[in-house]
């Protein structure tokens, strides 16, 4: 097994990339990781997070009221942001790799490659359990 060492982006570039900007081509490989590693709904996640979170900070600075309403409104954007950001994870991901140059569906047969043996595994143990011949 070949382990090649992927380049990051910084701080400012990551930032950026997570409001929806193109990475230069040297960071064509990490962003495949970024969206295919077992990880990449929690990544999507704090992506999410990265671009509410100075909206949802305005919002909870401009809104009048109370501290309690203001934090509640606010909690109720966030939790709605989250949920449609999260809707439409894959979506971002297919998104994200076609701006970094691969072909339509790669992060989807990506992830699905690095799952096939657990995935037959787990179909094993069902027809194990719950399929009978005859």
């Amino acid at each position: 097994m070949i382990i090649v060492a992927l380049r990051r982006p910084g701080p400012l570039r990551w930032l950026a990339y997570a409001y929806g900007a193109r990475l230069p081509s040297e960071y064509r490989e990490w962003v495949l990781h970024d969206v295919t590693t077992s990880t990449w709904q929690l990544r999507h996640l704090v992506r999410a997070v990265a671009q509410l979170a100075p909206l949802l900070l305005v919002i909870y600075l401009l809104l009048p009221g109370p501290p309690w309403v203001r934090g509640c409104a606010v909690l109720g954007g966030a939790l709605i942001g989250l949920f449609y950001s999260m809707v439409y994870a894959t979506e971002s991901a297919e998104h994200r790799t076609l701006k970094a140059g691969y072909p339509r569906g790669t992060p989807t047969r990506v992830r699905e490659e690095a799952n096939a043996e657990e995935r037959a595994e787990r179909a094993q143990r069902y027809a194990e359990r719950w399929r009978q011949d005859g």
